[in-house]
């Protein structure tokens, strides 16, 4: 595989590009990016067997959500079943990565166990912390901790499912030019990282917060559509920022 190597500024593309994107399907987009969600949820609410489950099939609706961003951006007309589409292409590649992304994630977090006796593993499996707890100086380097190894995971997960879905790469191979990628593009991804924070944290918290000092029912309706927008926008930047590093394989490897 092939990544390009691109400048620093491009990952602000990335959202302007999601954006544009959204705005050529909004209810089309916006039901990948919350059903995707919702499944998962769903999934994982089922004791011991829901969470495992939920991340075996992440890539796999991954892959179904980057299909209905390509075929947007192609101008195909297709129904809401693109999001199953992930079934019908590499599928034991693709749950071949969700094991391997749970276990690493699953690794990481027994890691921090060895700085905080396990506190931040009882908060992210559901148990609850109490706040004496959460403000311990050990909790806070164990989250340190997971922040630091948890990144080359994620780097690593990335672009793997559209490597396995699209290319037909095995998952350890995926896995492998999608960590390659992502650190050959180190700065479009701070870039990217940067702009996530300003504009779907800080200027949306800036401009609620003014307008809640002048109508404080105001801010909260506006406060209900953004995560609306938001949140499709940034699983299109999913699509973009794999767009320009990767390029498209052929329309005829698109699943259907």
């Amino acid at each position: 595989m092939q990544a390009n190597q691109l400048p620093m500024q491009r990952g602000w593309g990335w959202l302007r590009d999601g954006l544009t994107l959204w705005r050529s399907s909004p209810a089309l987009l916006s039901f990948l990016a919350f059903g995707y969600i919702l499944i998962l949820l769903v999934i994982s609410i089922f004791p011991l067997i829901g969470q495992p489950i939920a991340s075996l099939l992440m890539p796999v609706l991954s892959l179904g959500v980057l299909n209905g961003c390509r075929a947007i951006e192609a101008g195909r007309k297709v129904g809401p079943d693109i999001l199953f589409s992930g079934f019908k292409s590499n599928l034991p590649s693709l749950i071949t990565i969700g094991g391997i992304y749970l276990i690493a994630s699953l690794l990481v977090l027994l890691i921090t166990s060895l700085f905080d006796g396990g506190g931040l593993l009882k908060a992210m499996t559901g148990s609850r912390v109490d706040e004496a707890a959460a403000g311990d100086p050990s909790f806070l380097f164990a989250l340190l901790v997971a922040v630091a190894l948890s990144t080359p995971v994620v780097m690593a997960y990335w672009f793997a499912p559209l490597l396995a879905g699209w290319w037909k790469l095995t998952a350890p191979k995926a896995m492998f030019f999608s960590f390659y990628a992502c650190l050959r593009n180190w700065r479009p991804f701070l870039a990217y990282a940067i702009g996530l924070l300003i504009f779907g944290g800080l200027l949306p918290g800036i401009i609620i917060g003014v307008v809640g000092l002048v109508s404080p029912m105001l801010a909260t309706l506006l406060s209900i559509p953004l995560p609306l927008i938001l949140i499709p926008v940034v699983f299109a930047s999913f699509y973009t920022s794999a767009r320009d590093v990767f390029g498209l394989p052929d329309e005829a490897g698109l699943a259907r």
